[in-house]
C-alpha cells in the first residue's frame, strides 16, 4: 500500500475509532496520526494471531486499523484519567 493509501486508511480508521470512544480532541493530522498507528498496532496484532496483516486498500483494512485505533485510544484514555479535578 503506497502513502496514499495509509493516510485514507489512518483518516477513515480514525474517524471511525474517534467516534466509537467519543474522543473530544480536534484535527486532521491528529485523526490520522491515530489511524495510522491503529493501523499499525491492528496488523501486528493479526498478524500474531496468524492472520493476514494490512497489505490491501480494502474494507477489511479499514476495520483492522480501526479495531487498533480503538485499543490506542482506549490505552490513552486510561492513561490519562479523568482529568483535572474540578473546583466547586
Amino acid at each position: 500500500m503506497n502513502i496514499v493509501g495509509w493516510i485514507v486508511v489512518g483518516l477513515l480508521a480514525g474517524l471511525f475509532a474517534r467516534w466509537i470512544t467519543r474522543d473530544d480532541k480536534s484535527g486532521c493530522i491528529y485523526t490520522v496520526a491515530v489511524g495510522v498507528l491503529g493501523a499499525l498496532i491492528g496488523g501486528a496484532l493479526m498478524q500474531a494471531a496468524g492472520h493476514k496483516g494490512i497489505n490491501d486498500f480494502d474494507m477489511r483494512a479499514i476495520l483492522v486499523a480501526a479495531l487498533g485505533a480503538v485499543l490506542l485510544l482506549l490505552v490513552l484514555q486510561a492513561l490519562g484519567g479523568r482529568g483535572r479535578p474540578r473546583r466547586r
